[in-house]
């Protein structure tokens, strides 16, 4: 039988979800925005795509992966019209690295001044 390995958020902030969920190899990642630790959110969206990245990796550290290892993204945008910004901050972010499959789509109703939410599954590394 597996083992199941849930990782919590590293701010401490009970939340009634898990960070992540990994098991055989797989870490499934609960959607990330674009908060930063002191809780604002960047006002463009390149920087909500940058910040949503950092804190994606953070929490793909946690479950011993890492963005070389993303295996599908799907990204939640509150407009498809601020998709070429979106797609050239996304390609900056993860230049370098092999691009994962991605579904992109657009959403109502973000809360506060959030546009985007990158959800992934990654293999884990270690």
């Amino acid at each position: 039988m597996s083992t199941i390995v849930r990782t919590q958020f590293s701010d401490g902030n009970p939340r009634p979800y898990s960070a992540s969920a990994a098991m055989n190899g797989l870490v499934f990642l609960c959607g990330q925005v674009p908060t930063r630790p002191d809780g604002s959110c960047p006002a463009d969206i390149a920087g909500q795509v940058a910040q949503a990245f950092d804190n994606l990796e953070q929490a793909l550290v946690a479950a011993q992966s890492d963005l070389s290892s993303l295996l599908k993204l799907t990204v939640y945008l509150a407009d498809l019209d601020e998709f070429e910004d979106y797609n050239a901050a996304y390609l900056t972010r993860l230049s370098g690295r092999p691009l994962p499959p991605r579904t992109t789509v657009q959403v109502a109703r973000f809360r506060g001044e959030k546009r985007i939410e990158i959800d992934a599954v990654a293999a884990v590394t270690a």
